[in-house]
């Protein structure tokens, strides 16, 4: 990775602190899309990013929730760091919240620090009664 890009990055490359505390997004960081340098300004890329192992808490009985988030955006400006992804993702893990709460959550946080062209979360929550969730949020942006 280019060291500008990186330069203003605080979870990568230092010890790893995890935070329980309710989806904090001040845990979220980004760096520059190095694909719209390259590529002068044209929105051409998607980054499709799996992470097989959300959990979060049911807000009624307290039970765990297991989910597969998919995130699935066209950056502009900006890219979503990954651990810094990790750690915002881990910090569901004492949540109590719904499903589609939690979906719409990470879509809506990750939005707000992109500000990509478009985003799509979907939660592929494990079936609870045999019956299976899958939540799905979606923002468009207006092109520059």
């Amino acid at each position: 990775m280019n060291k500008d890009l990186a330069k203003n990055l605080k979870s990568l490359g230092s010890d790893t602190v995890y935070k329980y505390k309710g989806g904090d997004a001040k845990l979220l960081e980004a760096f520059d899309n190095p694909a719209m340098r390259a590529m002068n300004g044209q929105d051409n890329l998607t980054i499709v990013i799996t992470a097989p192992e959300f959990t979060s808490l049911c807000p009624k009985t307290g039970q765990p929730d297991f989910a597969t988030i998919i995130i699935d955006y066209t950056p502009l400006d900006l890219c979503v760091e990954s651990k810094s992804l990790k750690l915002y993702l881990g910090s569901f893990r004492q949540l109590g919240m719904f499903h589609e709460a939690c979906v719409d959550k990470i879509c809506k946080d990750l939005a707000a620090l992109l500000k990509p062209a478009r985003i799509k979360v979907v939660g592929q929550f494990s079936p609870r009664g045999g019956i299976s969730f899958w939540p799905t949020s979606v923002r468009f942006y207006p092109k520059r």
